[in-house]
């Protein structure tokens, strides 16, 4: 490699690592101020099944139903719908103490995962909206509500709500987790300006009815149905209004395994789905796609080699020198992080290094699965 050839590309990937993380988020920003869509909400009160698939979660579904059970919507007009996944726990008897006031048991044996659950509920649900909630998720008592009053805009198909993570006081990962999914939602904020957004969040997810379609069980529901939404030429919105509050990983073992978990089904998702990339079909939201899930889940890629070529442009001057030292320290930082987080000291200093390399380098783990083959069906929830 010449050292011309060598600085061509090593800027080349600073670029495009630039645009992921900074040039798409606002580029969005400056078209939704130039070209803005607005969502018509407005009075809207469709009949709902709340959807949650549990497997041992006897530690927190009372919780979870009577949450539900306690939203400020008309009563008649909202199902809940529990479908244990094989539990071994007490799940299923503390849910049969509820159906009672209307809650739905079904039991998926043997365990199958999340998405066949979601399908076998769906197939049993009454409402006209479906919303789809973790077994630990909670509901600001208006949060239904406000999800679906974005129904009023006959143009709207899939509405997600505003995910907040409830932490213990100095945790690391967890407060790399709220900053993560401020940055997310500051992204969603423009996307829904400019007509939908391309990821949501899986706990607080609301979809018409007649536009559910079938799920294969290793298939991610919280990304493969609003992307069938949107090539159905639905929006899909994002709704800060309707709040979850759920409790964030605390270590960094359970927030890796998340992360790999998570990317791995997005990558699949994303090649079954490559056909909105067609931008001569799809538009805007085929680059959307690609500025905010392709790209972002290959970051990792482009900043391994941009630190590797930069070693080998050592001798090309004071500035490559420089920043391969500023990569350098900033890497160490990462570890630090990592390290002080092990030892239960966590430092809110490094908070935002450390959790940036977690989810690169569990989205290079979920990568090499992919070309691999891997798949997922079942994981523990919280666990990974």
């Amino acid at each position: 490699m010449t050292m011309l050839l060598g600085q061509v590309i090593f800027w080349s990937l600073f670029v495009a690592v630039v645009y992921v993380y900074v040039g798409y988020p606002l580029a969005v920003f400056l078209l939704a101020r130039v070209h803005r869509r607005q969502v018509r909400t407005g009075p809207c009160e469709p009949t709902v099944s709340i959807l949650i698939a549990a497997y041992n979660e006897e530690a927190c579904i009372a919780c979870t139903i009577e949450n539900k059970l306690a939203l400020d919507y008309p009563r008649e007009k909202l199902e809940v719908i529990v479908v244990s996944d094989g539990s071994t726990d007490r799940t299923e008897e503390i849910v049969r103490a509820y159906t009672k006031q209307g809650v739905k048991l079904l039991r998926q044996a043997p365990r199958y995962g999340k998405t066949a659950a979601l399908n076998q509920a769906m197939s049993r649900a009454a409402g006209e909206v479906l919303v789809f909630s973790d077994a630990n998720s909670m509901y600001e008592p208006d949060a239904l509500r406000y999800l679906v009053e974005n129904f009023h805009d006959p143009r709207v198909g899939y509405v997600t709500g505003k995910l907040i993570y409830v932490t213990p006081q100095g945790t690391t990962i967890g407060d790399g987790c709220s900053a993560y999914m401020k940055y997310e939602n500051f992204i969603r904020v423009q996307e829904t300006h400019l007509g939908s957004i391309v990821g949501v969040d899986g706990g607080i997810d609301a979809i018409r009815r007649s536009l559910y379609r079938t799920m294969k069980s290793d298939q991610i529901p919280d990304f493969v149905l609003p992307l069938r939404v949107a090539e159905q030429g639905y929006r899909v919105v994002y709704e800060p209004r309707a709040i979850l509050r759920e409790e964030a990983n605390t270590t960094s073992e359970g927030e890796y395994r998340m992360r790999v978990r998570v990317s791995l089904r997005s990558l699949w998702a994303l090649k079954e789905m490559r056909r909105l990339l067609n931008v001569t079909r799809y538009g805007l939201f085929s680059w959307q796609l690609l500025s905010h899930k392709v790209l972002r889940y290959q970051a990792f890629a482009l900043l391994v080699l941009m630190y590797l070529i930069n070693a080998a442009l050592w001798m090309s001057g004071p500035l490559y020198q420089l920043l391969f030292i500023l990569q350098t320290l900033a890497y160490a930082l990462c570890y630090v992080g990592y390290q002080l987080d092990r030892r239960g000291r966590p430092s809110a200093y490094l908070t935002f290094p450390y959790y940036f390399a977690l989810i690169n380098v569990a989205a290079g783990h979920a990568f090499f699965k992919f070309l691999s083959g891997r798949k997922l069906v079942i994981w523990t929830p919280r666990a990974g």
